[in-house]
């Protein structure tokens, strides 16, 4: 005989499982990397798959603050000195999203570019690398 749990515990367990459920598909979450340094983003543009959600982690080696706005991307997100900030993008169709630093809208620009990947379509290492904008700052 399967014994019923009562609601509360039922509820409780629901709740434990989407929480590790969350952790899992964080995980697997496509992450790409951008470097702010002397007022420029490296690389000043990143390859993305379509139609995925994707995490931006921005670095700023820089000793000023700066703010990564883009209206194409729909967001804004203040980067302070020698920290580093995330930004969540995607899913998105094919496109180029622009983005640049509100506070050097001249010099801090780039943007992302959305490509197609299609099942078991042979895509070429350097492009859709997630380590791209690896800067190294002595």
């Amino acid at each position: 005989m399967v014994k019923i749990l009562s609601k509360g515990y039922t509820v409780l367990l629901l709740i434990h499982l989407l929480f590790l459920f969350s952790f899992i598909v964080e995980a697997k979450r496509p992450e790409y990397q951008l470097a702010l340094k002397n007022h420029l983003f490296y690389p000043a543009q990143i390859i993305i798959p379509a139609n995925k959600k994707v995490k931006l982690v921005i670095y700023n080696h820089d000793n000023s603050v700066e703010e990564f706005d883009s209206f194409d991307l729909n967001r804004e997100k203040v980067i302070f000195p020698l920290q580093k900030s995330i930004i969540f993008i995607g899913p998105l169709p094919v496109g180029e999203y622009h983005f640049f630093g509100e506070y050097h809208p001249n010099s801090a620009r780039g943007k992302v570019v959305v490509v197609e990947i299609k099942r078991n379509q042979a895509v070429s290492p350097h492009l859709l690398n997630p380590k791209q904008g690896e800067l190294h700052v002595n």
